[in-house]
């Protein structure tokens, strides 16, 4: 009996692993395409889960608030561009500054096409929302497409992204935006 029922789950599990592909290449074709790579529906899993599938990691977070924004995950190093019917437009990975701010939400203060970023770095549609112990936060994407980690010697407030990424945010985070920052 025990056979049956394992044989069972692998075939259900197989089939929702089939579906759920199938569903993330539709999704694939309708939506922005994103640096991200794409994320299985259902991780592997843990022992004594049952089976339960993960939560999809590239979902946007809970209380993240509600309408157009962008949101920041300082733990998932991951930001989601919001519309105003809370559908995700695009999600990408970035690169935490060395200065970082705390969950809450803020408004977009100010934008520049390109200039060169406190840390020497030519940068490009810096979007700045936040100022922390007198060092302003703000995403960016550096203009040669690096995303290296910051110096943490060095008090920078630049969440770099790739350039891609950052042609997007610029069309969404207008100044007076809001941006949620989420742990």
């Amino acid at each position: 009996m025990a056979g049956l029922t394992a044989a069972a789950l692998a075939a259900v599990g197989f089939l929702a692993y089939q579906a759920s592909a199938g569903a993330a290449d539709l999704r694939s074709r309708t939506k922005p395409a994103s640096t991200a790579s794409p994320s299985p529906a259902t991780a592997p899993a843990a022992p004594g889960s049952a089976g339960k599938p993960a939560p999809d990691a590239l979902a946007l977070p809970p209380r993240s608030g509600s309408g157009e924004r962008v949101v920041y995950a300082l733990g998932d190093r991951r930001v989601w561009l919001v519309d105003d019917g809370d559908k995700v437009l695009r999600t990408f990975p970035v690169m935490p500054s060395a200065v970082s701010p705390t969950p809450g939400t803020y408004t977009v203060t100010s934008r520049t096409g390109k200039v060169r970023g406190s840390d020497g770095v030519q940068v490009e549609h810096v979007v700045r929302f936040a100022v922390v112990d007198g060092v302003t936060v703000g995403f960016s994407a550096a203009v040669d497409g690096s995303m290296s980690s910051p110096d943490p010697s060095r008090r920078t407030g630049g969440v770099r992204m790739a350039r891609a990424d950052g042609d997007a945010l610029w069309t969404v985070a207008t100044v007076k935006s809001t941006v949620v920052v989420v742990p």
